[in-house]
């Protein structure tokens, strides 16, 4: 079976456009459901983080309107806290040996926003695994993390790939909306990414290679099967 490396953000906080703090963190459907399924199908996951830091749980994926029901946001609960040795304890994502994995995944949440899309050590991980052709699978807003990936000259290291991202639209009717201080979609088309979007709120996931994208926490589960997919081929 293959060992997946589960990059996750060490934000509890994002800083929004009017200098307010916003509380954030991972989004409890991406990383249970992602988790799970990975696991589930007989992988090793280990989680990584900035500086090793326990990752915050976005209070807000927990309520039940969020998570899609009461039961839903109990079986998420449950689920974290079945893994709270491992969330206590990341790896220190500086000291990660990228070559002894076989895919890296990023979930979403906000947090992404506020750390990883800076953070060396992802780039490096990342730039390595796109050159070794190992699985990338950045989520939601997971795929904020692909801008701290450069190329040999410095350039974005993911500039003319196909992916999807959390659009526009589904940032402004159900995400942090105008107070947002930077919006993925439109950075990553920016910095050259060839954006493939599907409907707002609806699974979607995109392949090029490998690198897996998919757009929102609603394509969670399609995304860790599309890995598995990948995997096995």
């Amino acid at each position: 079976m293959a060992r997946i490396l589960m990059v996750v953000s060490a934000a509890d906080s994002l800083e929004m456009k009017d200098g307010s703090r916003h509380p954030t963190g991972v989004w409890a459907e991406e990383l249970v459901v992602a988790h799970r399924t990975l696991r589930e199908a007989g992988h090793t996951v280990d989680l990584a983080s900035p500086g090793g830091a326990r990752p915050t749980v976005d209070p807000v994926s927990l309520a039940a309107e969020m998570a899609g029901g009461q039961d839903r946001a109990d079986d998420f609960r449950a689920y974290i806290d079945s893994i709270d040795e491992e969330l206590a304890h990341p790896l220190v994502l500086a000291d990660v040996d990228v070559s002894g994995y076989d895919a890296v995944v990023l979930p979403g949440g906000h947090g992404p926003m506020a750390d990883l899309y800076r953070d060396a050590d992802l780039g490096r991980i990342l730039a390595d695994s796109d050159r070794d052709g190992r699985i990338i699978a950045p989520f939601c807003h997971g795929p904020a993390g692909l801008l701290s990936a450069a190329d040999g000259d410095g350039g974005f290291a993911f500039a003319g790939r196909r992916m999807t991202v959390f659009t526009n639209g589904e940032e402004l009717s159900g995400g942090t909306g105008e107070a947002t201080p930077w919006f993925v979609e439109t950075v990553l088309r920016e910095r050259g990414a060839v954006l493939d979007l599907g409907p707002d709120w609806s699974s979607h996931v995109v392949r090029d290679g490998n690198l897996i994208t998919g757009q929102n926490p609603q394509s969670s589960e399609d995304v860790a099967r599309e890995v598995i997919r990948a995997l096995s081929s």
